[in-house]
């Protein structure tokens, strides 16, 4: 796991860009398209408000999401109307290859089981994505894998429902599908996420996110979320 620390939230916004832009330039040239899911959150738009702005092969991008709230789809506070504004509606995007989980089906086991299938049609059995973006919640979760939830433990499904949290029920990929991805990227910033950062790092079982894979992680943290880390521009864990 290799953190690197960045002054503000804004650095850390441009830093994750050109990391997708690379990963997403090496994908296409070596397999010939570029598989990457991406969670909410206001520094993850920025990212990908960024990201809009590269000059990249486009039309061998597929775009999936790692979590959903389950509201109708004029909701704001569903994550595909800003994954939309920020960059689904600002490049050269190929419509088959957008995959919003569908959180408006009135049997949402049923539409879990058919996110999983898109997933493998796209991504292969089992389903091996080029990129997966998290987030890190100050409770300890990522994705929508909350502290308690069942989700957390599901080990036979690339994709589950949730208990409702702050509010809504959720869609989320699952830890098998997350951690089989070739790059994790995390976006972490603010100073409520710091203590929670340091038990990631130091490998807290207790928290959910520890129980993604520490070997391909990359971390961009702002300098506050990195407070209780010690110092250095980078950081290996």
């Amino acid at each position: 796991m290799k953190i690197e620390v960045h002054p503000d939230d804004d650095a850390v916004a441009r830093k994750g860009a050109a990391v997708i832009a690379a990963d997403l330039r090496a994908a296409v040239a070596s397999r010939g398209r570029f598989i990457m899911a991406v969670s909410g959150g206001r520094t993850p738009w920025r990212m990908l408000r960024v990201l809009a702005e590269e000059q990249l092969p486009w039309a061998d991008v597929h775009v999936f999401q790692v979590d959903e709230r389950v509201a109708p789809a004029a909701d704001p506070d569903r994550n595909l109307a800003h994954l939309r504004e920020n960059l689904l509606d600002q490049v050269p995007l190929r419509s088959d290859h957008i995959h919003p989980m569908p959180v408006e089906a009135a049997d949402l086991g049923r539409a879990a089981e058919q996110y999983a299938r898109t997933l493998q049609d796209v991504a292969g059995s089992p389903a091996v994505l080029d990129l997966v973006h998290l987030g890190l919640g100050p409770d300890g979760h990522t994705a929508s894998l909350v502290p308690g939830d069942a989700a957390v433990d599901v080990a036979d499904a690339d994709v589950a429902t949730t208990e409702p949290y702050q509010g809504r029920r959720r869609m989320t990929l699952t830890f098998p599908a997350i951690n089989r991805s070739r790059q994790i990227l995390w976006l972490v910033t603010g100073g409520e996420k710091a203590e929670t950062l340091m038990r990631l790092r130091d490998d807290d079982r207790s928290i959910p996110a520890s129980r993604v894979r520490r070997d391909r992680p990359l971390i961009l943290a702002d300098r506050a979320a990195a407070l209780r880390l010690g110092t250095g521009e980078e950081l290996e864990a």
